[in-house]
């Protein structure tokens, strides 16, 4: 005893040493090793017993139950039976002994070890493991311990971990589902008792579930419950021994559910009691009392109450989210809505706003979250289900939401709510598209609330309405989505009135275009309070009051300008006739505000508080020629009917709208007025297309500023923008006139000179340019590279859907700047920034302009382009110069793939070089890399090769296809084919899950595609090497993420040759597995059953791999010479 009693001090002092601040991390690792080498040692855990039943120092036990759990887990197998009685008998017994003197993160940890043991031996060496549970729940004073026991049962045994086999798994879920029905009835007694005993009235029993039918039932969900009775009694004071044996019922209850399946073993009177107890979380009046009565104790009790009410909420939610309900349960469900419809008129019961507000505020902000989950659920799930019912009050239920939505306190709380209308809405709309029929009953029966709602969502994006809470909002810090907490704020509203309007939309455009009148007439008031004072124009209204309502007045405008244009969708279309005055109403205000804002230069007026004021007017402005650029569809479909009218109305509308953009290109505005300027410009130009925009003064005042060599370059996103407006007035063809009609040698004459004029420096540049000789410095040679390019490519890219007549037009002008850019490349070839904007260029043109460009000139292109890439430049490009150099690289490779995907024969001849280059060059130098640069591009390209070129590998002849079966197709290339294969083999060899996920699914798809599994080569060769690779990355579960897919490839691949698969490849699979014995093996191989379905097969696939993992876990436990039969 004396060595244990010296162990256990050395231990204490060790464990003290090891948390002592002042220990260096040398000596930490020795002290662990140390405690690692003890624990290994056979034996090991009766001094472990010893240490838990003398010690009282914490990190000791905590090692101590670490040694038992090690021991358990991954020993087991090989302790004598002998040992494990003793185990089984003495660590409950400790538990029982010291359960209250323990701390709780000790005692948890005991009964982990303890339901561990039973994870491995109930019930045929530990037959009373259960049994002891219920017995702990059962006796009063063990109550709380056996339900902690219970919980971690549930946690441990129905979902456990993969270090059992499956057969285990099965088996232990069944054993739990046969004391499910024992279990629910102790705890559904626990609550029961606990809330008897303390209530002040005796409960009537609930009534049984087979009295009255779901009609009635339906008929009064809103209404007091049957059980409203129970419910209204006031909630009993409970002490706090009580409050924690529900607290932990409870939390069994929520982790039970989440497994079970939904049964009669879930009674009404369990039901009944949790709503009792989700009561808890909306009794203010019980906080009330706690925080009156002052105590710190009775805050506390305050607390534990609502967390009562949370876990309960818990509970009922996991029933919620069940969507599979059978017929018996589905009563039980409309009683759960019954009961929780009861509590949300009892949050929101009160006619005065305030005091609504006031109560959610009151309450526990965890209960809030829950019940708006639950009413997430319901919406979701259960309201389709729900509504078929006749008498379902779903409007009365809407106006429960309409209060708890818009009195919710905090902003997360609100937006939680948006999205359940949002379902709502979706819900409506589908089942509107479904049965057209009814429209108008099911708008009719919904109008009222959905006109409220938009209105009060309209209202809560406008400052005159609810200043305060917007004023919290961050607008300037930006979250994942790149959006300001103000931006997702007002984008999340402005959904929910496109909803509203996408199925009320007279409604509401008759809500939002007045209160959008109210602020525009305050905006173009503003004239009148200009003066011109010595350093320029000055908008007179200097008191604060006023500036703080005018501030809130252009908030309001820019939301309402924002909530107009989203709304643009709902006026084209079929609609176009019946809704086109509100629509002319509309546009007719923007052009008017637009032009208004840019002729009285609002952007640049001196303000009183310019911090505040000068951006509220820029974002405005900017904001009315976004909405216009909204309606560019409807101006569009206006186009084509003012074609057929030659309506002047139509003709002003524009020429106004370009009198308005045309004073803001220019480098003197800020940049978010000159960008939605632009937009605008681009929309007109690529969406309108309008045949007389190219008259226009404006238009051409335009062409002359970007034309002209001594004009400022504006900036170059709004550069790039405006070129490509102007290229599209040339390009684009006109809507609704004849081929003959169209101007094309005139407009193409002008395309060439404005193309001519934004590239005249560009092709000055001498292939020479970047030798020490050169006239010009490096860096002004780059930028005139990057400029003319950005410019260039993004005109390309804009005009490649067009039609031939107008990408011909466009290669004409571009043709010298094409040939200046291939005569440049090679002397730029070691800078790697603008190698990379010149292939985004070229592979541009060749997606887009290929065949404008003719044979001859592409192929002296690639040409060029292999030749350049030489391995010594790859190498260079990928290894030293980081991620420009493989960007050049990767966009290389992007051309050969529109290069390899081209039908016809024109490029056949370059195969064999691109095959060779990637295989030979490329690969070899990115093979080995951990980094998954270059290799997506690679693989891609090498799928595309096999994918458009497989007559390339595989002649199929007339003859062969007709005899299928007879002959098997020629084999060409053969090498080549091989070396891809392996290279795609090779590749699930690596950590890269996203690499492994796209070749996985490139081989799938030349399998559908091309039969690729079935080919004599790859039957013959590979097949069973890759359906090796795959099952080894599952048993190594380096890429679990993936094993739905790789179950799949392995199905496809093995039922190519299924007796190959069952007779050959498995016995030999098993055979090569390290780590399991023959008698295993045996076992695994039985286990696979000869399933030859999809979901079977993958079934036994996985069970396969998790037994196979499972064995190797056992064996490694076993002490060392253990002799195995």
């Amino acid at each position: 005893m004396a060595s244990e009693e010296a162990s256990l001090r050395a231990l204490e002092n060790l464990m003290t040493e090891f948390f002592h601040d002042c220990t260096t991390n040398e000596r930490k690792r020795e002290i662990e090793e140390l405690l690692n080498n003890f624990a290994q040692q056979i034996g090991a855990w009766r001094f472990c017993l010893y240490f838990l039943s003398s010690t009282r120092n914490d990190y000791v036990m905590m090692y101590s139950l670490t040694v038992f759990e090690n021991l358990i887990n991954k020993m087991w197998l090989g302790v004598p039976s002998q040992d494990k009685m003793e185990i089984r008998s003495c660590l409950p017994k400790l538990l029982l002994a010291h359960h209250k003197t323990l701390p709780y993160f000790i005692r948890n940890k005991l009964c982990k070890v303890i339901v561990d043991i039973g994870r491995q031996d109930w019930p045929m060496f530990y037959h009373d493991f259960f049994t002891n549970i219920l017995q702990l729940i059962q006796s009063p004073v063990t109550t709380p311990l056996g339900l902690i026991m219970l919980k971690t049962t549930s946690e441990e045994l129905a979902c456990p971990r993969e270090d059992l086999s499956v057969a285990r798994k099965e088996e232990l879920r069944k054993l739990l589902l046969d004391q499910v029905q024992t279990v629910l009835g102790l705890l559904t007694g626990i609550l029961e008792t606990v809330w008897d005993k303390h209530s002040v009235t005796a409960a009537t029993p609930p009534p049984s579930p087979t009295s009255g039918e779901s009609g009635d039932l339906l008929s009064n969900l809103l209404q007091s419950p049957s059980s409203a009775k129970l419910l209204n009694q006031p909630i009993p004071i409970l002490d706090a021994e009580s409050e924690y044996i529900c607290s932990l019922a409870l939390e069994c209850l929520a982790h039970l559910f989440s497994w079970i399946p939904l049964s009669a073993s879930i009674t009404p009177s369990l039901l009944t009691t949790i709503f009792h107890f989700a009561r808890f979380g909306c009794d203010i009046r019980a906080r009330k009392m706690a925080s009156v009565n002052g105590s710190s104790q009775n805050c506390v009790l305050g607390q534990e109450r609502g967390r009562l009410g949370v876990l309960a909420m818990s509970c009922i939610n996991e029933l919620m989210s069940k969507n599979c309900v059978p017929m018996e349960f589905e009563e039980y469900l409309l009683r759960m809505f019954q009961q929780t419809f009861y509590l949300l008129q009892k949050i929101t019961k009160d006619n005065n706003a305030h005091t609504v507000k006031s109560r959610l505020e009151e309450l526990d902000e965890s209960y809030i979250e829950k019940f708006t989950d639950f009413l997430r659920l319901f919406v979701s799930v259960h309201l389709r289900r729900i509504e078929s019912y006749s008498q379902f009050p779903v409007v009365e239920f809407l106006t429960l939401l309409f209060k708890y939505t818009f009195h919710q306190p905090t902003h997360e709380g609100y937006f939680s709510c948006l999205d359940i209308w949002t379902l709502f809405l979706d819900y409506l709309t589908s089942k509107i598209k479904s049965r057209l029929g009814d429209k108008e009953a099911v708008l009719n029966r919904y109008e009222d609330a959905l006109v409220l709602l938009l209105t009060e969502v309209l209202n809560r994006i406008q400052f005159r309405y609810n200043q305060a809470q917007l004023e919290e909002l961050d607008d300037e810090t930006l979250d994942d989505d790149q959006q300001t907490e103000w931006q997702r704020y007002l984008r999340q509203s402005l959904e929910v009135v496109a909803k509203v309007m996408e199925l009320l939309p007279t409604h509401a455009f008759s809500t939002l275009f007045p209160v959008l009148q109210d602020n525009l007439e305050v905006y173009l008031g503003l004239q009148q309070f200009i003066v011109t004072s010595g350093s320029g124009p000055r908008l007179n209204i200097t008191a604060e009051n006023d500036c703080r309502r005018l501030h809130c007045s252009l908030r309001d405008l820019s939301s309402l300008l924002q909530a107009v244009g989203r709304l643009a969708e709902y006026f084209i279309g079929d609609v176009f006739a019946a809704r086109f005055s509100d629509a002319l109403t509309v546009v007719e205000r923007l052009v008017k505000v637009t032009l208004y804002g840019s002729q009285i230069k609002l952007y640049n007026i001196e303000t009183a508080v310019p911090s505040v004021l000068k951006p509220d007017l820029i974002d405005v402005h900017a904001q009315s020629l976004a909405a216009l650029q909204a309606y560019s569809h409807w101006l569009a479909q206006y186009c084509s009917e003012a074609h057929r009218q030659n309506t002047q109305q139509f003709v002003s509308l524009i020429s106004t709208t370009m009198d308005a953009v045309t004073p803001l290109i220019t480098t003197k505005v800020q940049d978010k007025l000159l960008l939605s300027a632009c937009h605008l410009l681009v929309s007109l130009a690529t969406t309108v297309r309008p045949v007389f925009l190219i008259s226009i003064p404006a238009v051409q005042k335009v062409f002359n500023r970007i034309t002209d060599a001594s004009a400022q370059r504006l900036v170059d996103k709004a550069q790039v923008l405006v070129c490509r407006a102007l290229s599209n007035i040339l390009l684009l063809p006109w809507p609704n006139l004849p081929e003959n009609e169209q101007q094309w040698p005139v407009r193409s004459m002008n395309h060439a000179s404005l193309i001519s004029a934004l590239s005249r420096d560009y092709r000055n540049l001498k292939p020479n340019a970047v030798t020490p000789q050169r006239k010009m410095p490096l860096d002004d040679t780059k930028v005139i590279i990057h400029q003319t390019l950005s410019v260039l490519e993004d005109i390309v890219e804009n005009i490649s859907g067009e039609s031939t007549k107008s990408r011909q037009i466009c290669y004409q002008s571009l043709q010298e700047s094409v040939q200046v850019s291939l005569a440049l490349f090679p002397a730029f070839i070691h800078q790697s920034d603008v190698t990379d904007e010149m292939l985004s260029f070229f592979l541009t043109l060749f997606r887009g302009l290929r065949v404008q460009m003719g044979v001859p000139f592409t192929e002296q292109i690639i040409q060029t382009f292999l030749n350049m890439f030489t391995r010594e430049q790859l190498a260079e490009s990928i290894l030293h110069e980081g991620s420009t150099g493989c960007r050049v690289v990767e966009k290389f490779l992007k051309i050969l793939q529109v290069v390899v995907q081209e039908p016809g024969q024109v490029f056949k001849p370059f195969l064999p070089s691109i095959i060779a280059l990637c295989m030979e060059q490329v690969y070899p130098i990115i093979a080995e890399r951990p980094s998954p640069d270059v290799k997506a591009e690679l693989f891609e390209l090498l799928f595309r090769t096999l994918h458009h070129n497989w007559r390339y590998f595989f002649k199929s002849t007339v003859l062969a296809s007709v005899q299928r079966g007879m002959a098997e197709e020629q084999m060409e290339n053969q090498p080549q084919f091989s070396a891809i294969m392996q290279a795609f083999g090779q590749s699930f060899l690596q950590p890269d899950i996203h690499l492994f996920k796209q070749n996985l699914f490139y081989l799938e798809t030349l399998n559908t595609k091309q039969k690729l599994y079935h080919k004599k080569i790859f039957r013959s060769t590979m097949l069973f090497q890759f359906v090796n690779v795959l099952l080894q990355v599952l048993v190594h579960r380096s890429h679990d993420l993936l094993q739905e897919d790789i179950g799949i490839a392995v199905y496809n691949m093995a039922s190519v040759d299924f007796d190959g698969f069952f007779t050959a490849f498995l016995p030999e699979f098993l055979s090569s597995c390290d780590g399991v014995d023959a008698n295993q093996k045996n076992v695994l191989g039985r286990n696979f059953k000869m399933d030859r379905d999809l979901p079977s097969f993958t079934q036994n696939v996985h069970r396969l791999v998790n037994d196979l993992r499972y064995y190797r876990l056992c064996n490694d436990s076993l002490p060392p010479g253990t002799v195995k039969l």
